[in-house]
């Protein structure tokens, strides 16, 4: 088994704990610089616990040196080293344990700290090198009792990394076991969506033990270690993570709890050059990247899974994860790699000069529309009309954005105008459902508008206590345009209610769109006063108990019209 040394100390305690909330107390510096000095207050964190997993940190181009012993003979053994960030090398060697030399004869082992004296003097038998960004495992199941050494180094850049190390690999297994076919498959494939799918692990399905998938999504490459993927979402969240007691812990972690300790201190630690601590110290804070681009979703045990809200035409790479939820610890499937298919490219449609167009959007979708005017213009007048929900418009004038706006009902636009200029104009439609608009775009000065004008208030008012058994009677409010009106009704049944209306509330739905028998009149109206801009009308022949969905029609002088909103009303049962 391996032998762990674990010292506590009360100071220490305090300071880790102080740490992990991200706020240290306010010290005495020269007392502090004294404490870091003091071996006594902190444990020997380079020996290796066993079967447990450690998280540790390597400066560029700095070694690290971790140690356990295997007392007897014949001992399985088992080291898993996972790099986070960076390829790492790494080399196990063995030192045989030194005779107990003391003349007492006790039977009581070395301190670590000389066994590692030893160690440094006399390199041992080399068992494993490894050089790359792979987890790797070293694994033999009868190893020589000795003091083993685990030296790791990153030539690259600085670097996370987590260690595990056992002498019961045949009853720990706190890896969740790959399946027979551990690759991730796409499924089905679509403009913005992917589905996945992979073999469950049998950890889980056969052993019982607790597991969940996690599932990572970028566009740069794929993962070979959760770790990894985790170390790009937060590139110095790690870092300002205080170790628990007893693992990876050392003065020159200090360095990433905020301190910038000068290039003098620590002059009695030999573990670097001068040169190379220096360099190492005087490190500077490093603002956390964007990483808009990579993404982690756990989702329980499930091995399907749907990723939504991707780009078109873009490559992602999908890396699924299992991992034990009791133990933490996680194995990467091989990932896989797709790309979403390309959006259909939009037709334009050209708008030709003072002409209504009938344009249709899909639920959430967009339209572009050209307009390119033939003469030179001072403006552009612009008419939407959106017929149900509510539109988004974007105009821009030879590239540049001239009118953003959220469009419901009738609206007018007036643009500068340029000589020879060009205008594309987007429509987005509704989240809701499908759209409907009508578009103009005009050069001409003057003349009437093609869209009649509208109130702010397009509703019908019914009055309650002039119904009858035969009629009803209600009112709306005009403008100070004369325009036509044309009122229509339908008898509807008594399961007729607001979502039936609002679903058939389409404003470009003209009266050509009615039956004849329907219509009950039209009149025109208007007033000088808006404040008096308000118009009755009784409408008769209706009969006992019924309902009715009553519409107002405004036509235009060009003969284009706008519904206003439907009113369901019904008629007394009794008189």
């Amino acid at each position: 088994m391996l032998m762990m040394w674990m010292c506590g100390c009360y100071g220490l305690v305090l300071l880790v704990l102080g740490v992990m909330g991200q706020k240290l107390p306010t010290r005495d510096e020269g007392l502090f610089q004294m404490q870091i000095r003091d071996k006594a207050l902190f444990h020997d964190s380079s020996v290796l616990p066993d079967g447990a997993e450690i998280s540790g940190y390597l400066f560029r181009d700095t070694p690290k040196r971790y140690y356990f012993v295997v007392e007897e003979d014949n001992t399985p053994l088992l080291v898993t080293l996972t790099p986070c960030d960076a390829p790492l090398e790494w080399r196990l060697t063995l030192q045989e344990l030194p005779e107990d030399r003391s003349g007492e004869g006790s039977g009581e082992p070395e301190p670590l700290e000389q066994q590692k004296q030893q160690v440094t003097a006399n390199e041992g038998t080399e068992l494993f090198t490894y050089k790359g960004n792979d987890v790797e495992s070293f694994i033999s199941t009868s190893s020589p009792s000795g003091l083993y050494q685990l030296e790791i180094i990153s030539t690259e850049k600085d670097s996370n990394f987590k260690i595990y190390s056992t002498t019961t690999p045949e009853s720990d297994q706190p890896y969740p076991e790959l399946p027979y076919d551990p690759r991730v498959d796409v499924t089905t494939l679509g403009h913005t969506t992917v589905t996945l799918a992979w073999k469950p692990t049998p950890t889980g399905s056969i052993m019982g033990q607790p597991i969940q998938y996690c599932v990572v999504i970028n566009k740069e490459h794929n993962f070979k270690s959760l770790c990894a993927a985790e170390a790009k979402m937060s590139l110095d969240d790690a870092f300002m993570i205080a170790p628990k007691p007893g693992r990876d812990f050392s003065p020159f972690d200090f360095v990433h709890f905020g301190f910038v300790p000068s290039e003098n201190d620590f002059k009695d630690r030999s573990l670097t050059t001068n040169r190379a601590l220096s360099n190492k110290m005087s490190r500077t804070y490093i603002p956390k990247p964007k990483v808009a681009d990579i993404q982690k979703i756990c989702i329980g045990n499930k091995n399907i899974f749907t990723v939504t809200d991707l780009k078109p035409d873009t490559q992602y790479y999908f890396d699924v994860f299992a991992v034990n939820t009791g133990t933490n610890m996680s194995t990467a499937y091989v990932g896989t790699f797709a790309r979403t298919k390309e959006e259909a490219k939009q037709k334009t449609v050209e708008l030709k000069d003072g002409k209504v167009t009938d344009v249709f959007i899909k639920r959430k979708g967009s339209k572009f529309l050209r307009f390119a005017p033939v003469s030179s213009h001072q403006r552009v007048t612009l008419f939407i009309h959106a017929c149900l929900d509510e539109v988004q418009v974007q105009v821009r004038r030879d590239g540049k954005l001239v009118l953003s706006q959220n469009v419901e009902g009738v609206r007018q636009f007036q643009l500068r105008g340029k000589p020879k200029a060009k205008y594309l104009i987007r429509l987005r439609g509704s989240r809701k459902g499908a759209s409907t608009l009508k578009v103009l775009a005009s050069t001409r000065a003057g003349g009437k508008q093609p869209f009649p004008a509208l109130p702010e208030d397009t509703r019908i008012k019914a009055f309650d206590k002039l119904r009858t058994c035969s009629s009803v009677t209600v009112a709306w409010l005009g403008t100070q345009e004369r325009n036509k009106y044309c009122v229509y009704r339908r008898e509807v049944s008594e399961s007729y209610g607001e979502e039936h209306r609002r679903r058939e509330q389409n404003q470009c739905a003209g009266p050509e769109s009615r039956r004849k028998s329907e219509k009950v009149l039209c009149k025109y109206f208007h007033s000088a006063n808006l404040q008096k801009a308000v118009t009755t009308e009784t409408i008769t022949g209706l009969e006992a108990g019924k309902s009715y969905l009553l519409d107002v029609y405004v036509v235009g002088h060009s003969g284009h019209s706008v519904k206003y909103q439907s009113k369901l009303v019904k008629t007394r049962k009794y008189c």
